[in-house]
């Protein structure tokens, strides 16, 4: 496996539109992309910095995966997401180095890409989201 470039960070947030007028107003960029992913219960915003994105994730369930790591940990960054080619072999590959996979085959995530999650257990504590985007 070797990433191309940090994809985006995801933060976790309460409010989504509280989010994105900070990150407009204050931070002064455009949120260019919100979008429903209804299999993993959220809802997210995006904002380009560079190459790398920043994604805003609001729980639209209170048993969603978001919804639930803000109860355990507030709001904040909740995981990094590394570009790669070849996401099922880079999925291989870390499951061959030990690393425990949340997700066996890629998914169909925000913007059409298609990820993979890497557990924190085996990551020092970072959720690790793995993203290939097939229309390149």
């Amino acid at each position: 496996m070797k990433p191309t470039h940090i994809e985006h960070i995801g933060i976790a947030v309460k409010n989504l539109d509280e989010a994105v007028k900070y990150y407009q107003d204050v931070m002064g960029l455009t949120c260019y992309n919100i979008e429903e992913v209804a299999d993993q219960k959220v809802r997210t915003a995006f904002f380009k910095v560079g190459e790398t994105k920043v994604e805003l994730l609001e729980s639209t369930a209170p048993d969603g995966p978001v919804a639930k790591f803000i109860d355990k940990k507030g709001e904040g960054v909740h995981h990094i997401a590394f570009a790669v080619k070849g996401i099922e072999q880079s999925l291989e590959h870390a499951e061959k180095h030990g690393v425990k996979l949340i997700d066996q085959k890629p998914r169909k995530g925000a913007e059409g890409l298609d990820i993979a999650f890497l557990h924190p257990k085996s990551t020092f504590g970072v959720l690790t989201e793995l993203c290939e985007d097939k229309g390149e």
